[in-house]
């Protein structure tokens, strides 16, 4: 996998849920640059040494 899509929503009762396209990768922040951080770390957690993607967005819908 080279790359990870994320797709963002604003919840209701705030902050931002995140969830992966093509992976089971879930993580949430209070706000946005809260959430650059929780993503980079779950998709750190979530892959092998050496199979990390290359590239990670984040989709806002």
């Amino acid at each position: 996998m080279n790359e990870v899509i994320f797709l963002v929503e604003e919840a209701p009762e705030g902050g931002y849920p995140a969830r992966a396209l093509g992976a089971s990768i879930f993580t949430q922040a209070d706000d946005l640059a809260g959430l650059h951080a929780q993503v980079r770390d779950a998709v750190d957690c979530h892959f092998d040494d050496g199979e990390r993607p290359g590239t990670i967005r984040l989709q806002a819908v």
